[in-house]
């Protein structure tokens, strides 16, 4: 599967991206928000080899994206969707961005995509996210793609040493076709 919007290129993962994506994850400003792993790149490793394994699924019901800029060819992150239950056709969405690529918008373009896809062709009634209460950048991403805030859980989860607030964003079937039309790039 290939998803190509005005800046980027979703697509399947290969196993080499998991140099990418250690890359990334090794940035303190990338990790602020996540626990710390003791051996990353072994981590990183396995993870992204699960993800190429997922897209021979039968039913597939997940799909994790490589971010590519188109301009530069460089895989600058990725994202994706989980169905959650198929009968109430619910999934969640994930994203994450090498720092490096931080407030140019292609967080929410990739994860605009993302939904349309989860919209239009898995034809999903209802879509949601997490983040950390701190992490402003992914709360403006999720404000910006018309998700409402549904939940507010409080020391949520615990990492570097302290408890995090985690926040859960959702959005509706009939509540897309509006926003779809609007630009989020």
């Amino acid at each position: 599967m290939q998803i190509e919007t005005e800046r980027l290129t979703l697509r399947e993962f290969v196993p080499h991206d998991w140099q990418a994506m250690a890359h990334y994850w090794a940035d303190p400003r990338y990790a602020r928000f996540y626990p710390e792993r003791d051996n990353a790149g072994a981590f990183v490793r396995v993870l992204v080899d699960r993800f190429v394994a997922a897209q021979g699924d039968d039913p597939r019901l997940a799909w994790q994206l490589a971010i590519v800029e188109r301009a530069s060819g460089t895989m600058i992150g990725n994202c994706g969707i989980r169905i959650n239950d198929p009968a109430v056709r619910e999934a969640n969405i994930g994203y994450e961005l090498n720092p490096a690529f931080w407030g140019l918008g292609y967080a929410t373009e990739a994860a605009a995509s993302i939904l349309r896809f989860g919209f239009q062709d898995l034809q999903l009634h209802r879509i949601w996210a997490e983040c950390i209460s701190e992490n402003s950048g992914s709360i403006r991403v999720l404000e910006k793609l018309g998700m409402r805030r549904e939940g507010h859980f409080h020391q949520h989860q615990w990492f570097h040493e302290r408890w995090w607030d985690t926040l859960v964003y959702a959005i509706l079937e009939q509540e897309w076709p509006a926003l779809a039309a609007v630009s989020v790039g």
